[in-house]
């Protein structure tokens, strides 16, 4: 059997050890407010942890109370932590009033004459409760869920029901009291301790795991657009034209420029280019369809790359997209600033690379801007090209 007073310590140690590896890894970059709360929930569930190893037998029942009480904040303080780390709006309307409704009937109950068996159903039950609004938070059926995030919802689950039994059989006299707790409380406790590491660990690999996708999002996206950039661009694009290759399909290619860029720079200044240059890729995302691949070259040059599109396909949404942004408007510049955009249209050959293919479409936009611009011009085929 496990002793009580052993295991306490060993949970107190155990979170406070978790608390700073959050806090040295907070100092290590940009940290989610998350972060900070789970870092200072661990810090009180060890204090409370450090408090119920403690107490001896015959303390006075407000010590009891106090443990018990930092315990549940601190449950409470992961709860939330994990609920704002996943963008939860509403959760302190929920979190808040439960918890202070849960403590007042705890305190209720003590002040009545409880039993310190009954406390400990209360106080288990509290837990469970906690445990499972954690779960929730995790497995979330409504949101796409990582692997990582599924092993520490099960986790927080499996000690709900831990903690729920072990109030139950509690209840029902079914439990042995003492320094060696029955098999249920054994279970219980171990599950608590499984739940402090897996908790532990995974809420660093979460937040490590964010953070990763956040720097994969910065290495392959324009920050100004929220298109690829231009390195990521080249890689889809080959990755589509091999696809292609495989599947024998046609893929078509655009390069695309604003016109008249320059000279709304100079007149508005950049700013005023900069909010150009959003609205058109807003634009152009608009019109396009999910799969297409469209990337910001540099400055107002975009390219486009369209897989299972043939020429004559491309040209049509070419000009769809030439039509929608001419309508669209720039706000406060409506009669000085008409925004058009010039394109050149190629279908990728097979066997083509596609730097060849990028410059037979940036030859016939060159032949769009000089026929007057806001228009679509079609590439000439490799064989004619040569």
């Amino acid at each position: 059997m496990i002793d009580i007073k052993t295991f306490m310590l060993v949970m107190a140690v155990g979170n406070i050890a978790f608390a700073m590896l959050m806090a040295g890894y907070v100092r290590s970059g940009s940290a989610h407010p998350a972060m900070g709360m789970w870092k200072w929930a661990k810090v009180v569930q060890g204090m409370a942890n450090l408090l119920a190893y403690l107490q001896t037998d015959g303390a006075p029942l407000w010590m009891g109370l106090g443990a018990s009480t930092v315990l549940v904040l601190g449950i409470m303080i992961e709860a939330a932590a994990y609920c704002a780390f996943f963008g939860y709006r509403r959760w302190r309307r929920l979190l808040y009033p439960l918890t202070t409704v849960a403590l007042l009937l705890y305190y209720l109950a003590a002040l009545a004459g409880a039993s310190a068996r009954d406390l400990g159903v209360m106080l288990s039950l509290m837990i469970a409760l906690f445990s499972g609004a954690m779960a929730a938070a995790l497995l979330h059926p409504g949101r796409a869920a990582s692997d990582l995030q599924r092993i520490i919802g099960v986790n927080n689950l499996v000690f709900s029901v831990a903690m729920a039994l072990r109030a139950c059989f509690s209840s029902a006299g079914m439990v042995l009291s003492g320094g060696t707790p029955g098999v249920v409380q054994s279970v219980a406790y171990i599950a608590g301790y499984l739940l402090m590491i897996v908790n532990g660990f995974g809420f660093l690999l979460l937040c490590k795991e964010k953070d990763d996708r956040a720097m994969a999002l910065l290495a392959t996206t324009d920050s100004l657009t929220g298109l690829v950039n231009r390195r990521a661009f080249f890689e889809r694009t080959e990755s589509a034209r091999m696809l292609a290759a495989r599947l024998r399909t046609p893929v078509a290619l655009m390069m695309l420029d604003l016109d008249h860029f320059k000279s709304l720079n100079d007149r508005f200044g950049h700013a005023a280019g900069d909010h150009a240059l959003c609205v058109f890729s807003a634009t152009a995302q608009a019109t396009l369809r999910e799969h297409d691949i469209m990337g910001r070259l540099g400055g107002e040059e975009f390219a486009l790359v369209m897989p299972g599109t043939c020429l004559t396909g491309a040209l049509q949404a070419a000009e769809r997209l030439r039509l929608a942004v001419l309508a669209a408007r720039l706000p406060g510049l409506e009669e000085a600033y008409a925004m058009t955009v010039s394109i050149g249209v190629v279908a990728i050959e097979e066997g083509e690379h596609i730097n060849a293919a990028l410059a037979r479409a940036d030859h016939a936009l060159y032949v769009a801007k000089s026929a007057g611009r806001n228009r679509i011009e079609a590439g000439q085929p490799v064989r004619q090209c040569a």
